[in-house]
């Protein structure tokens, strides 16, 4: 499966972005679909998943109750709400497919590009 994200930019500390990954080339919705996160000179890390039916989420606690992960399967596009945005956020996001579900960026087989996050003080 083939994922492209998008809507990453520069928003203030307390704002607001919502980034999308759109999928190809398999059924969509047989995989289970992730966010992971990148900070310069940090490992990359989980942030959420959903389960292939949306029944299951799971987020880290650094951004729960701030961030939210959906998904479309007939749009074939997994999505990351993300409000009150703070500098720690900033990072580059990848979306990422696997037929399991998981928290661990390793047992993920398909990646997007990533989609650069800075948010300002």
């Amino acid at each position: 499966v083939q994922l492209q994200a998008s809507g990453g930019g520069l928003v203030q500390a307390g704002g607001s972005l919502r980034l999308s990954c759109a999928a190809s080339g398999r059924t969509f919705s047989d995989y289970y679909m992730a966010w992971f996160r990148q900070a310069p000179g940090k490992e990359r890390e989980f942030v959420a998943s959903i389960s292939r039916s949306s029944i299951m989420t799971n987020y880290a606690d650094s951004v729960k109750g701030r961030f939210t992960i959906s998904r479309d399967n007939a749009k074939n596009t997994v999505y990351l709400q993300m409000d009150s945005l703070k500098p720690e956020d900033t990072a580059v996001y990848y979306c990422a497919a696997d037929r399991g579900y998981g928290t661990i960026a390793e047992n993920y087989d398909y990646w997007g590009q990533g989609t650069q996050v800075t948010v300002s003080s």
